[in-house]
């Protein structure tokens, strides 16, 4: 067993470097710079839900960051379009995301996941929550 320790090598031996673009780590992007994706299989979005959603971020933030894409000077939302849209609503101006290089295919595949494994709490579950 000859592992080393990172002890007597200072505090740089013990936190890891970051990657130079900030690739799959959460990064504060302007609201402004990000924009849906055409392809996003979700169509219609309920506008009642929308306000609940925006009521929520301007209450407690936004608690799980979008997933873009960056192409060229602006970002493709991956995941996150109802999250985005309730920022707006609040007037906030930068938004958590994680920027991820995807092709085409992996940009369907992910949106299609997120928006067929989302699932609401019924009515038991939800007020199981509030006790």
């Amino acid at each position: 067993m000859n592992k080393k320790s990172a002890l007597g090598k200072g505090l740089g031996a013990l936190i890891p470097e970051k990657s130079q673009e900030n690739k799959d780590s959460i990064n504060t992007i302007s609201i402004n710079l990000i924009k849906p994706n055409n392809e996003q299989p979700r169509k219609s979005f309920d506008e009642e839900k929308i306000g609940y959603l925006a009521q929520s971020i301007k209450e407690h933030g936004i608690i799980q960051p979008l997933v873009l894409k960056k192409e060229g000077n602006l970002y493709t939302i991956v995941a996150g379009e109802r999250r985005w849209r309730a920022a707006k609503l609040v007037g906030i101006k930068k938004i958590p995301a994680v920027v991820m290089d995807l092709d085409d295919r992996s940009v369907l595949e992910i949106s299609l996941i997120e928006n067929i494994q989302r699932q609401d709490l019924n009515c038991i579950e939800e007020a199981q929550a509030y006790k």
